[in-house]
């Protein structure tokens, strides 16, 4: 009902009995597929006042992927990192051809204040917004959807300690720094190879800490 628009984004759902009774269906099945959507960010619950479909916004009917990436094992990982690679390529190659001047500013504010620090937790904040804002950027509020659910926060705070470890995080700054000029010159393919060399770069430092266990 709810996909051919019956009942719509921000509209309560009846009762569990008169709904349950609609369908030709027992209370308890309702209550579990209540249950279950809700789980999946197609529902919320109110107090005290009912079930209402969300407004299945991209972000919410995606956000498991966040929980996948974090509870994934290290070759589950790099095979996330692998779809990761090609939606980030393709997600900032379209945001050189659509971002726009806030954005951009907005880009450059992270960059810099990556740049700028030497504190990981805060460094990490900025590379997680960096991203962020160029996913969004993209116009595919899909895209960047999947893409929030793949940069885990668990992961990358592993590869930040690991870089810091390895005095890598120059590099990180000028994989970075590739990305923003090629927004700024609206370039989508040079835009895309830089997203794509970046998670590359994750991929091998995860491959690495994945043949030293």
């Amino acid at each position: 009902m709810i996909g051919e628009g019956l009942l719509e984004p921000g509209q309560r759902l009846p009762t569990e009995r008169e709904f349950a009774a609609r369908l030709g269906i027992s209370r308890n099945s309702m209550r579990e597929a209540v249950r279950a959507l809700t789980a999946m960010g197609v529902l919320e619950a109110r107090h005290g006042s009912g079930i209402y479909v969300t407004q299945l916004e991209a972000g919410n009917l995606l956000e498991t992927f966040g929980a996948v990436a974090d509870l994934s094992p290290g070759p589950r990982l790099l095979e996330l990192l692998e779809v990761r690679r090609v939606l980030e390529s393709t997600a900032t190659a379209l945001a050189a051809a659509r971002i726009d001047a806030e954005q951009l500013a907005e880009v450059a504010q992270h960059l810099e204040a990556m740049r700028a620090s030497a504190d990981p937790e805060e460094i990490l904040a900025h590379d997680v917004a960096f991203h962020r804002v160029i996913a969004r950027a993209s116009g595919n509020e899909s895209m960047a959807a999947i893409l929030e659910g793949l940069s885990s926060q668990t992961l990358r705070a592993r590869v930040w300690r690991g870089y810091e470890e390895e005095g890598a995080f120059e590099r990180t700054h000028r994989e970075h720094t590739r990305i923003y000029e090629a927004l700024v010159d609206r370039d989508p393919e040079s835009a895309g190879a830089a997203a794509s060399v970046h998670v590359v770069g994750v991929e091998r430092w995860l491959r690495r800490q994945l043949d030293g266990e």
